[in-house]
């Protein structure tokens, strides 16, 4: 049985049970503060299980692409090191609102299991919650009866809480569980020991396929448990483990989840797999096609990778599966991004957007291969340097410090440092380089540290958005929490009717006041959390359950409405100039600017730019009018043309905006009328990265305020010029410059011609060398070549400039090319530097470094005299 015939029995056998089959949300989670990525089948149905939104069937069924890679669920440093363990995964899931329970549930997987996909019933144990007196938690003795009907008795297992308790996060819902484990060894093996004893022991061939959870509970902030409004039923079955059972292999790695893709790997590297676990090459192999469905996927969901947040977690998976092939398949050149054919061909059919978007997956992989692989061939440089000066200084251990920045700053990796040390027979302080990790992970902790406290529910009611039609509503909190954080102690608050948009679709959320006649609140931010509308407000009121005024900024909300229709009509022209291959990749839409992202491969020319900027404005000039479809069926909007997004989770009614023949899914806020845009003007176009254009623009009075200060500047200009030709006057200055410069540089070369011959004269013999030690106002070019041109006429020579040119402290030094054995230019350098603040490097001889401490020079003078 295939893998794409597994998945398909699974979705056909559950929509014969009646459930909804529903598409996999995207990998990347836009909308929950609480999550970068989804971690599990269940995260787009939290807001079913809190009660916060009515599920769309009472039984649905699902494949979930899921990531775990951070914080609590996180399996990146077991990947490529056992059988079982991937970044990227899916899970197959059946989910009951409020329906069905615990009976019905074991019976489908029973069923399923057995029946459908005949997995004999000797292979298989489960296991049942235990209990724990702490909680004040019971055995689970439903399912416990349930499964006695499938299984017999001494097959069902306890378990604890660490096992047997499922829980998302911190907080969140949870409940006990069930497990189905599957016995996969030889019949000697199970001879030998019986599997009973195995289950949860992390055997790899005794391992859990499927987790029934039956969530009864709610954990509060606190760790209290409270009840759910209703019983719920969670599944989560490990696909790739499916397969490896049904496929009778003993790893993942073997189905033909992984086979097509290390094929691939095999002929691109001209590697062979063996599929033996401590063998480099193998667990190389086995990081790269595990490493490339996670980015794939997320960028295909419109994650690219990046510097922070889950960009940089994409990006952190991406540099491991490039650094294991560079180091244990030999890969010096870009290669991953041809894995994505591969993946198109496997899952397209399941996952259309790695089929739509494969091209753009390819590129954005590619230029990351390039840039990171220059990473490190320029990090090999600075290693090399760093083990010759360790080594210089008759050390064995290099500094944790040293190898922390080529981590930290570089992005070199470690362990490539740990093993070309090792070549060299040194080690790394390895304690001293975990502590700069642990100080680092401190101060990133630090940063985004903050504490949040229950929910205090004064009225449970549904919350009322009115900020289409309104900026300012009659209103009082329904329930309010309190959050500590570094800037101090914080309160947000859910308004029964609330203007305040949240943060989303690019949007920023509204800032304003909450106020009546007593009490006077600032509200920081607004955004979104499992449905709910959260303000942030600088205090508590003293009567939390007072009518209060909630009113937004409105000059802000006028702006940032102006520039999200704008980059409605900005989508349009980009499509209508480059190509309908263009798509929006991102967006900002503040009061200030917008920042739009969209797929294409060129950089944009000034006549497209022109053309872009002339068709937005001439919308904005034609006065059309907002048509809002608030609550459209989804298939009737695709119908008439509306533009859905990519890495966008669309309900079965959504908003479309349109104005003339723009139309697009979204939720933010708008203009009426194109004309209250005003002026458009784009300010900046560059890459956002590989295939991805960024566009930063204006409008409204941003626009307009642009282009006052350009006629300010133009008319300061003019009086300074003293000409209204302002063109023609600085081309002129430009000539008179380019002309006085000419001069400058013929009088420097002449004062350094001098220079010259007087240094020569001062080299101070030490023994069988020369010392020279010099004090020079001249530019750092002028030393730089009379230094060159030194080293090479004064042998057995070390020549040691100082410069105070421009008030800046500078030292050069230079080493003849018969003391470079004995002598190295930047360990001199580096040693002298500290005496004006400074840094700086070059080669064994010649290196420069400046600083900051002018006065720190007579210091270095003194100390360079005594080499």
């Amino acid at each position: 049985m295939t893998s794409q015939e597994i998945r398909q029995k699974f979705l056909d056998y559950f929509k014969s049970k009646e459930h909804l089959i529903v598409p996999s949300a995207p990998i990347v989670l836009k909308d929950d503060p609480t999550l970068m990525f989804s971690n599990s089948g269940m995260t787009q149905f939290k807001d079913f299980f809190l009660g916060y939104k009515t599920p769309t069937a009472p039984r649905i069924a699902d494949t979930q692409k899921c990531l775990r890679v951070s914080g609590k669920h996180n399996d990146l440093d077991d990947v490529g090191r056992d059988t079982y363990h991937h970044t990227m995964f899916e899970m197959l899931g059946n989910w009951s609102f409020g329906d069905y329970f615990k009976k019905e549930a074991i019976a489908f997987a029973w069923e399923l299991l057995t029946e459908v996909y005949g997995i004999p019933k000797e292979n298989l144990y489960v296991t049942i919650f235990e209990g724990d007196a702490s909680e004040n938690l019971q055995r689970d003795q439903d399912a416990y009866d349930f499964w006695k009907s499938h299984i017999s008795e001494d097959r069902i297992i306890n378990g604890n809480k660490k096992d047997n308790f499922w829980e998302m996060g911190e907080s969140g819902p949870c409940g006990p569980c069930s497990e189905i484990h599957i016995d996969l060894r030889t019949a000697e093996e199970k001879a030998a020991v019986p599997g009973i004893s195995l289950v949860n022991q992390d055997h790899p061939q005794v391992v859990e396929v499927w987790n029934l959870v039956f969530m009864e509970f709610n954990r509060k902030a606190d760790k209290s448990l409270e009840k759910l409004p209703a019983q719920h039923v969670d599944t989560g079955m490990g696909f790739e483990r499916l397969c490896m059972a049904l496929q009778g292999k003993s790893s993942n790695y073997d189905t033909d989840v992984f086979t097509p893709l290390i094929s691939k790997v095999e002929e691109l590297s001209g590697k062979k797999y063996t599929g033996i676990l401590e063998d480099e090459k193998d667990i190389a192999i086995r990081v790269v096609v595990d490493h490339i469905r996670a980015v794939s996927f997320a960028i295909a969901d419109g994650q690219l990778p990046s510097n922070g947040g889950a960009g940089y977690v994409i990006r952190r998976i991406l540099r491991r599966g490039i650094s294991y092939s560079y180091r244990f398949l030999g890969m010096k050149e870009p290669f991953l991004y041809k894995l994505v054919a591969v993946l198109q061909e496997q899952m397209g059919p399941f996952f259309p957007e790695i089929e739509k978007q494969g091209k753009l997956v390819a590129e954005v992989i590619k230029s990351e291969e390039d840039s990171f692989l220059k990473t490190i061939e320029n990090g090999l440089i600075r290693v090399e340097k760093l083990i010759q000066q360790t080594i210089a200084d008759n050390l064995k251990v290099l500094p944790s410090e040293e190898v922390f920045e080529l981590y930290d700053t570089y992005g070199f990796p470690d362990d490539l440092t740990r093993i070309i040390a090792e070549e060299k027979g040194l080690t790394i302080d390895e304690k001293g380089f975990e502590a700069e990790m642990e100080k680092q992970k401190l101060r990133s902790k630090a940063d985004s540290a903050q504490k949040v406290y229950d929910w205090v529910v004064l009225e449970e009611k549904p919350e009322l958005f009115v900020g289409y039609d309104q900026i300012e509503s009659e209103t009082y909190i329904t329930r309010y929490r309190k959050v500590e954080n570094k800037d101090g102690e914080f309160y947000q608050v859910v308004l029964s009717s609330s203007p305040f948009y949240p943060e989303g679709g690019g949007q920023v959320g509204d800032k304003g006041v909450l106020e009546n006649a007593a009490e006077s609140f600032e509200v920081l931010e607004t955004k979104k959390e499992n449905g709910l509308i959260i303000s942030l407000i600088n205090g508590l009121p003293k009567d939390a359950g007072a009518v209060f005024y909630a009113k937004v900024n409105a000059t802000d909300r006028k702006n940032s409405q102006a520039n999200h229709s704008v980059t409605h009509l900005l989508h349009e022209a980009l499509r209508d100039v480059l190509g309908t291959h263009v798509e929006q990749k991102g967006s900002y839409v503040g009061p200030d600017y917008l920042r739009f992202d969209f797929s294409h491969f060129n950089k944009m020319t000034e006549e497209e730019i022109a053309l872009i900027e002339e068709k937005v404005n001439k919308k904005i000039k034609e006065s059309i009018a907002l048509q809002e479809f608030r609550s459209i069926p989804i298939k009737e909007a695709l119908e008439k043309g509306a533009m859905a997004l990519f890495g966008e989770k669309y309900g079965d009614n959504v908003r479309m905006i349109q104005f003339g023949s723009s139309k697009e899914l979204c939720g933010g806020t708008h203009v009426k009328n194109t004309s209250e845009i005003g002026h458009f003007k784009i300010t900046s176009e560059g890459s956002a990265a590989a295939g991805i254009r960024r566009i930063e623009a204006i409008s409204g009075d941003k626009s307009e305020e642009y282009f006052k200060n350009l006629e300010k500047q133009i008319i300061e200009l003019s009086q300074l010029l003293k000409s209204k030709d302002v063109v023609r006057s600085i081309e002129k200055l430009i000539e008179e410059n380019t002309s006085l410069k000419s001069e400058v540089d013929a009088l420097k070369k002449e004062k350094a011609k001098g220079e010259i011959s007087d240094w020569k004269n001062a080299y101070e013999q030490k023994g069988n060398k020369q010392l020279l030690v010099k004090k020079t106002s001249l530019d750092a070019g002028s030393v730089k070549d009379i230094v060159f041109q030194l080293k090479r006429e004064i042998p057995t020579s070390v020549t040691i400039i100082l410069s105070d040119a421009d008030g800046k402290p500078m030292i050069t030094v230079g080493v003849s090319d018969d003391l470079a054995a004995e002598y190295q230019a930047g360990a001199i350098v580096k040693d002298l530097a500290k005496e004006i603040q400074g840094g700086g490097g070059g080669n064994p001889g010649f290196a420069t470094a400046g600083g900051k401490n002018l006065d720190g020079l007579e210091n270095a003078y003194q100390k360079a005299l005594n080499i």
